[in-house]
């Protein structure tokens, strides 16, 4: 009888342990069934994109998602490999550049959510300040027409230049500039992720460099540029980027809050000291 009772409190015993064990699973992988992760392929650039989602890693792993990250080194490769179905999402781009890209190439994108802002600035190995470009001066920039508002807005803001009345400035070109009496002359033929060789070679008279490019190339996007755009209502938000329909997927909508969380906002400030702002700053 002894030997009966103690078997039987043994098979319970085991029961117990293993429906608890069973519970753990389910809870360490909040969205997987049965304990699994959810995998989730996210192209993203070297900086800070890529920093910031490892940073985000561990959280989503505790809610349930193994977020892959692939990186890219130029601003082609990310939205075509989201179109064939390579990869999830993407993030590296900001919304003018994805509204210029989707009208270019047909994308059926939409944003799901912004992150945050990278000001772009304006380098250069002759000149302390933007106001010291000399007559004819010669500013190099990237062959994204995304970016060439940026500039220009801010030669305007400095008083270099006038752009057409009314103008959309994040759709702004050379073509719009209506005052330039310093004859400034514009490149803007050469890959962004040149952009930062060609400062170092002392190119140009002044480099237009995106900010997670200067970081990659050991540049402080906060205090090496002789003029910097406010961040203030910037449009030019960095975002997670799906297809259509998937921004209502579980996994993205829980990458999204991750991402704009305190823990990552805060991470964000403290590890590029005004390089990269939270979008949550944006109109602060």
């Amino acid at each position: 009888m002894k030997k009966w009772l103690g078997a039987l409190f043994a098979a319970v015993l085991v029961f117990a342990l293993a429906a608890c064990g069973g519970n753990d699973n389910n809870n360490a992988a909040e969205g997987g069934k049965g304990g699994e992760l959810v995998k989730l392929k996210v192209g993203a650039s070297n900086v800070p994109h890529a920093e910031i989602l490892e940073k985000a890693k561990p959280i989503l792993k505790e809610k349930g998602i193994d977020l892959e990250i692939i990186t890219f080194q130029d601003y082609i490769l990310p939205n075509k490999a989201l179109a064939d179905k390579d990869i999830d999402a993407n993030y590296f781009q900001h919304i003018p550049y994805l509204e210029s890209q989707m009208k270019e190439h047909g994308y059926d994108f939409v944003n799901a959510g912004g992150i945050h802002i990278e000001p772009i600035g304006l380098y250069s190995k002759k000149y302390k300040s933007i106001e010291e470009l000399p007559d004819g001066a010669t500013i190099i920039m990237s062959n994204s027409v995304a970016d060439h508002g940026r500039i220009l807005s801010m030669l305007q803001e400095k008083g270099l230049i006038k752009l057409k009345p009314g103008i959309d400035k994040t759709k702004a070109t050379v073509n719009d500039i209506v005052e330039n009496p310093k004859h400034l002359k514009f490149k803007a033929d050469v890959d962004a992720g040149l952009l930062p060789q060609i400062y170092k070679n002392g190119e140009g008279d002044a480099v237009l460099i995106n900010a997670n490019y200067a970081l990659d190339a050991g540049l402080d996007p906060a205090k090496d540029p002789i003029a910097v755009e406010s961040p203030k209502n910037n449009p030019y938000v960095n975002i997670i980027a799906v297809r259509k329909g998937d921004e209502n997927r579980k996994e993205i909508k829980t990458l999204v809050e991750v991402l704009q969380s305190k823990e990552i906002q805060d991470f964000i400030k403290e590890k590029y000291h005004g390089a990269v702002i939270p979008a949550a700053t944006n109109n602060q």
